[in-house]
């Protein structure tokens, strides 16, 4: 009995270049996704940074100075599903430090926001390793770069140069 070729199925060789190419896909896939995560994580404590970011340019504006986070009352350091702490730690800095869920790479590893105020005296902010706004003065207190010492190709494009 003659089969015809419709009927036999794959030989082994296109099994093993299907598989081949399935084994690159992923080689290739799973780093890129596992440094996307990592990226969204980063992110999250930028997003939890939000609400320090509004009751410092508040306390700059009322005030004309920078606070310590005790002098902003029923504040504590808060934290998140990938954030051990988020809060302030000199004037005019946001410090975001990475732990609880958050993955290894940047478990222990710190992401600073400077609080800076131009001519008119409205507050920008630089993000880790992101250069300086143009005509601005630090926060007297705060630290160039907050500390950062998350690596760069996990900060979003705001945070660095």
């Amino acid at each position: 009995m003659n089969r015809s070729r419709l009927t036999r199925g794959f030989t082994l060789i296109e099994l093993m270049i299907v598989i081949a190419i399935i084994g690159i896909l992923a080689a290739i896939a799973i780093p890129a996704y596992q440094n996307y995560t990592i990226r969204a994580q980063v992110t999250e404590g930028l997003t939890l940074a939000g609400g320090w970011k509004t009751a410092m340019t508040e306390y700059y504006a009322v005030t004309g100075g920078w606070p310590l986070q005790t002098e902003l009352t029923g504040t504590n350091p808060s934290s998140g599903k990938y954030e051990t702490s988020v809060g302030i730690t000199t004037r005019g800095t946001i410090t975001i430090v990475y732990g609880n869920q958050a993955n290894t790479k940047i478990t222990g590893k710190i992401l600073g926001l400077t609080a800076y105020t131009n001519l008119n005296s409205d507050v920008m902010w630089q993000c880790g390793f992101a250069v300086a706004p143009p005509s601005g003065t630090v926060a007297s207190g705060g630290a160039n770069g907050g500390g950062t010492n998350v690596s760069p190709q996990y900060l979003p494009t705001s945070c660095h140069s």
